[in-house]
């Protein structure tokens, strides 16, 4: 049976601006091997902020460079695929998956977490993933050529949050190439058909110069209405070959309406797309937008969704969110 990750999880708070991040703790995973050095994103936020190195470096349990090997734990027999994870807007791999990459390498996964995106002002303070879109799926194309290259793999399979879970990684499959070599992707929180941003989404696309300037052109493309998505959402939402799960919160103040992350399966293949509301799953889960990455129950969620055959048995834990945490 698959290692499953579940523990309490408590509350904690960071105010952002914009998309920037903050979340409520949740612990290490259970058992030995790779264990978060924080486990909230509080804590790795912080150590970004403080240290553009931090910023920069890899999460444990993952490698954020390509052309480095799997790392030993990894169990390449039961999960062929390598996972790429993949960050939201403003956020980077380290603060990003700190309890997600060490609960993918306890259950065997051979974990990279790629960095990209990293235009503007507030790159210096480890906020990535705000440049082009488009640019940035063309990033994340060459990365997964260079970790297929490294492991000998066929296909990887994607986890991301946010923009790192629905635009970016659409985009590099319908445009970029990666649908021949994408097995899944896995979203937490994504707004692949936009987003008003909890009504902010006209107030940036008013100020556009300034929101582009500051937080960069990725966030505008992100709006409702915005010509990107009418080009990424242009003649269905998926591609061929590809599995898609997408993970939803009610309490989502980034994405809004949370709904928006949903896709529609195409009619020939109904089975190609799970849509799940984290409360469905785990009414007790008050996980927001930033929260969910570091929620025990998407992790185990996430786990379910790669490895579908195999999954585990594990139990909802509660988690407690504090409005107005988006």
């Amino acid at each position: 049976m698959p290692h499953r990750f579940g523990a309490t999880a408590v509350v904690a708070a960071l105010c952002s601006l914009a998309l920037f991040a903050a979340a409520p703790p949740a612990p290490a995973a259970t058992g030995g091997g790779h264990r978060p050095d924080h486990d909230s994103v509080v804590g790795a936020l912080a150590a970004t902020l403080l240290s553009p190195a931090t910023a920069n470096s890899r999460p444990p349990g993952a490698n954020t460079d390509p052309d480095k090997p799997c790392l030993p734990r990894a169990d390449r027999h039961a999960h062929p695929r390598p996972v790429v994870l993949i960050h939201g807007t403003a956020e980077n791999a380290y603060d990003n998956w700190n309890v997600m990459a060490p609960a993918l390498a306890n259950a065997g996964y051979c974990v990279y977490a790629v960095n990209y995106g990293a235009t503007g002002p507030l790159s210096a303070l480890g906020a990535k993933a705000t440049g082009p879109i488009e640019d940035s799926a063309k990033e994340l194309a060459t990365y997964v050529d260079r970790v297929l290259r490294t492991t000998g793999a066929r296909k990887v399979d994607l986890v991301g949050h946010s923009q790192g879970a629905g635009p970016m990684p659409r985009q590099y499959l319908k445009f970029e190439g990666g649908a021949a070599k994408v097995h899944r992707l896995v979203g937490l929180a994504p707004d692949n058909h936009g987003t008003s941003v909890s009504g902010l989404g006209a107030v940036l696309r008013t100020v556009a110069p300034v929101t582009d300037t500051v937080v960069g052109p990725g966030t505008l493309e992100q709006v409702t209405g915005s010509r990107f998505l009418a080009a990424l959402n242009a003649g269905g939402d998926t591609r061929p070959g590809v599995r898609y799960t997408v993970v939803a919160t009610t309490f989502d103040k980034v994405v809004t309406p949370y709904t928006s992350g949903f896709l529609s399966a195409p009619a020939d293949d109904p089975g190609a797309v799970t849509n799940l509301t984290l409360q469905d799953v785990c009414p007790g889960d008050a996980s927001g937008h930033l929260a969910i990455s570091y929620s025990p129950n998407a992790v185990n969620l996430t786990l379910d969704a790669l490895d579908p055959a195999r999954r585990g048995t594990w139990s909802c834990v509660n988690v407690l969110g504090i409005p107005p945490l988006p």
